[in-house]
């Protein structure tokens, strides 16, 4: 009973850890692309081929993230 609070425990600290990390990423990222538009005197605009990068991108990340702990054999 005790090792089950404990599992628990951890899973939830990670979880708000990585909640906590990758909001502040994703303001800072978002921070980023308004200072650029404000630079260049233009309001944000992401197009359909700029999204779809993006997304392309987030994929891998998560894809690089999710192979963090498996094993290689």
């Amino acid at each position: 009973m005790e090792q089950e609070l404990s599992d628990t425990k951890w899973k939830s600290k990670v979880l708000l850890i990585g909640g906590v990390v990758g909001a502040l990423v994703g303001v800072g990222t978002t921070y980023l692309l308004v200072q650029q538009a404000e630079r260049r005197g233009e309001s944000l605009k992401i197009g359909t081929g700029e999204g779809l990068r993006l997304g392309m991108l987030v994929l891998g990340m998560l894809r690089q993230v999710a192979s963090l702990g498996a094993k290689e054999e």
